[in-house]
């Protein structure tokens, strides 16, 4: 891809800035905070803002640029909605609670989904009528998520569901989940599991909020007794749903490597002259390397961008792109705590910038482990990317029933 702008992309950044400055009131660069950082009791709050900076998208035309306008879209191209996130970034709007069920959801639903299940789905989404949570990880299976051991039972017309999430997004706020359930325990583990699409009032779905070290219940986990899901509900077809998770997957690091790797850099240096450090030598190198790291993560978006403009789902590159924010994430993280120096032992209104910095520190874990760790993201570009030989495995082929332990 051509590096900046074409004239028809200059045209469309135009009109977005634009129609945002109308709409939406800019960052305040020295009170930003960084994504996901909304206090202990500002949750609900959160919610309710994401619902309606949704459905102003929808209304003025600017929600699933992408999408094709029968459902609700804009009929638009993959580098218009990375240039519209540029500029959105630069405002004070809420975006974080529809990340699931815009960037990972829609996406699933338009490669595997019926008709029916898109008509029923998507433009409520756009809308901001449907919150959407992931139910994938289980507590013995999280890095082996084909190891899961939540069961479905084909019983009529319905499939009765039992088993335990954890580290759900956002799921006591959820109006419906995507669902990871074994419904052939004598399969292979990777093809004897069926993806599921679930209401959250469904009767046996309990969720309870998990309190993270930051005192925000982000994650929750989830315990589905006797839960009845409608075969309808069920997204590509039975027994291979692992394929349908891989889209899923994909797209989740696509949306988490796209965070803005450089967006905070400004701050980040006028937090070192603040501190009087900016003339030390080891911190300007540190600064140096903070710059060239989102400057990498800029490029690699761009090459995100070209397959997006070709219509390619994401591939190993989303992998490569996760990876690269996950460890930008931490030796940023690691960096304006050494700025800040003693202090960042301090909390709340104690703390430089009420903590801000404190608070993303703790929370770069959510982005580093969510859509998979670091470790994983290197074993998919190892072995798709690189083409190097997979690790062996002596449980591929055996019948996941065979692999529970007693």
């Amino acid at each position: 891809m051509e590096i900046g702008d074409s004239p028809e992309e200059a045209a469309f950044r135009t009109e977005a800035r634009a129609w945002l400055e109308q709409h939406a009131t800019r960052l305040d660069d020295a009170a930003a905070s960084p994504q996901g950082s909304y206090g202990a009791s500002g949750l609900q709050s959160h919610m309710d803002r994401s619902r309606a900076w949704q459905r102003t998208l929808y209304e003025q035309g600017w929600a699933g640029i992408t999408l094709p306008k029968e459902y609700g879209g804009r009929g638009g191209s993959g580098m218009q909605q990375a240039i519209f996130n540029e500029e959105q970034a630069q405002f004070d709007v809420s975006v974080g609670a529809f990340s699931v069920a815009v960037s990972m959801v829609v996406p699933t639903l338009i490669a595997h989904g019926t008709e029916q299940q898109k008509k029923e789905h998507i433009d409520a989404i756009l809308r901001g009528d449907e919150l959407w949570c992931q139910l994938y990880s289980e507590p013995g299976a999280g890095s082996d998520l084909a190891s899961l051991a939540t069961r479905a039972v084909l019983d009529g017309d319905e499939y009765v569901v039992n088993g335990q999430k954890v580290w759900n997004s956002f799921a006591q706020f959820a109006d419906y989940g995507i669902l990871l359930a074994r419904t052939d325990p004598d399969a292979p583990k990777h093809r004897g599991i069926t993806y599921f699409i679930v209401d959250m009032k469904t009767p046996g779905i309990d969720v309870r909020p998990l309190v993270q070290i930051t005192g925000v219940a982000h994650f929750n986990e989830v315990f589905l007794t006797d839960v009845r899901i409608p075969a309808a509900n069920v997204l590509g077809d039975v027994n291979n749903g692992w394929r349908v998770a891989q889209t899923t997957l994909g797209n989740e690091r696509a949306m988490i490597g796209g965070g803005q790797g450089g967006r905070q850099l400004a701050d980040i240096i006028a937090l070192a002259q603040r501190m009087g450090v900016s003339g030390d030598p080891v911190v300007r190198q540190q600064l140096a390397q903070l710059v060239i790291r989102a400057g990498v993560i800029k490029y690699m978006g761009f090459r995100m961008r070209t397959a997006m403009s070709k219509g390619q789902m994401p591939g190993p590159e989303a992998s490569v792109l996760k990876l690269a924010y996950s460890q930008h994430l931490a030796k940023t993280g690691d960096l304006v705590l050494s700025l800040i120096g003693p202090n960042a032992t301090l909390w709340g209104e104690d703390a430089p910038d009420n903590s801000r910095w404190q608070d993303q520190f703790l929370s770069q874990w959510a982005s580093r482990i969510g859509g998979g760790t670091d470790e994983v993201q290197r074993n998919v570009i190892g072995e798709r990317a690189l083409g190097l030989p997979r690790d062996p495995v002596s449980d591929k082929d055996v019948p996941w029933r065979e692999l529970v332990k007693p």
